[in-house]
């Protein structure tokens, strides 16, 4: 039995507009594997890789917060492949793809969440955490290697950031090619602004009567109902569409920015005060300035085409927030560090 002539003859069962991984390539060709798809192998070598570990002890909104329960990068990347899988699978698109793209969305992002990704920006103009995925999965797993993953997935990876899907027309250049990207791409927005208010109210910030009454009106009044509004809402919008493209209510996104809205008001800005900024950015600023005038200490030599400043931003963007403030400490007051 040729087990992977199985599982491509699986995916002709797909719907007509789902990407197949048979025709999927790679930047260098490799051998295949004889018992998994190209879009596993992909998923798998994510899984895999450090990149993927780190996750684990990066922010998602809320930096060294009390309790356990708090969402990391790591379990938002594991919340958002779940929501995609369950709309790939009702629609009868490629959950192997999905689920790669999923999982490899937010390898790029930087310590200390948001904040930290603003203050690598202002060191090095034009940085984005969804173009550090890429450049990740590209260049920086494998000592430089990367895991040249297929072109699927890469292009899920560098798109999946903001917008409406394929509604938005000025947006279209930057849309995934993939419906399953597309898939991410809203899934992503549906799981943080859901587990973001959780997390808003466990942490105090707000209770659940602040949450507007349009979206309790129209979502409802749980986590559970108001991620199961929006995923059905897609599911069936995106029928009614043929599959030309991953659509969404206009009243139901309207909703979901508003909701969004709501927690840059009340959460994301309020959490980051004017001190803590201060400090992440006191964080980062000593790292980089330290690393720069002695980087064959710190930084590795790949890729060899890029700048010094370029690989420091890798070196600082691929950190834990816990790597980042003890390296800062072993930095800052090395007199203290046994």
């Amino acid at each position: 039995m040729d087990i992977l002539k199985e599982l491509e003859k699986n995916e002709e069962r797909l719907h007509p507009r789902a990407a197949r991984s048979a025709n999927s390539k790679r930047r260098r060709e490799e051998k295949k594997s004889p018992v998994r798809t190209e879009f596993q192998r992909d998923r798998d070598r994510i899984l895999h890789c450090k990149s993927f570990r780190r996750l684990k002890h990066k922010t998602q909104v809320f930096i060294s917060p009390g309790g356990d329960h708090f969402r990391t990068r790591l379990t938002h990347t594991l919340e958002v492949s779940q929501i995609a899988r369950t709309i790939a699978k009702a629609l009868n698109l490629n959950e192997d793809l999905t689920e790669a793209i999923a999982m490899g969305h937010d390898l790029g992002h930087t310590p200390f969440g948001h904040t930290g990704e603003r203050i690598l920006n202002e060191l090095f103009d034009g940085f984005k955490h969804y173009e550090q995925s890429l450049r990740v999965v590209d260049k920086l797993e494998y000592d430089g290697k990367g895991l040249n993953l297929t072109h699927e997935v890469r292009n899920g990876i560098a798109t999946h950031s903001k917008g409406k899907g394929a509604i938005i027309p000025e947006e279209k250049n930057l849309l995934p090619k993939t419906l399953e990207g597309q898939i991410v791409r809203i899934s992503d927005i549906i799981a943080y602004v859901n587990h973001d208010i959780d997390d808003a109210i466990r942490a105090g910030l707000i209770t659940g009567e602040d949450i507007p009454e349009t979206t309790q009106t129209l979502f409802g009044k749980t986590f559970a109902k108001r991620i199961d509004t929006i995923v059905l809402d897609v599911i069936h919008q995106s029928l009614k569409k043929n599959l030309e493209y991953i659509a969404i209510s206009d009243h139901i996104y309207d909703e979901l920015s508003h909701l969004r809205d709501f927690l840059y008001e009340r959460v994301y800005f309020v959490k980051e005060s004017e001190e803590e900024i201060e400090r992440i950015k006191l964080i980062l600023t000593t790292i980089y300035h330290h690393v720069k005038k002695d980087p064959e200490t710190f930084i590795n030599p790949y890729p060899e085409e890029d700048t010094v400043e370029r690989r420091i931003i890798d070196f600082i963007a691929g950190m834990t927030d816990r790597y980042a403030l003890n390296l800062f400490k072993r930095i800052a007051f090395p007199q203290y560090i046994g």
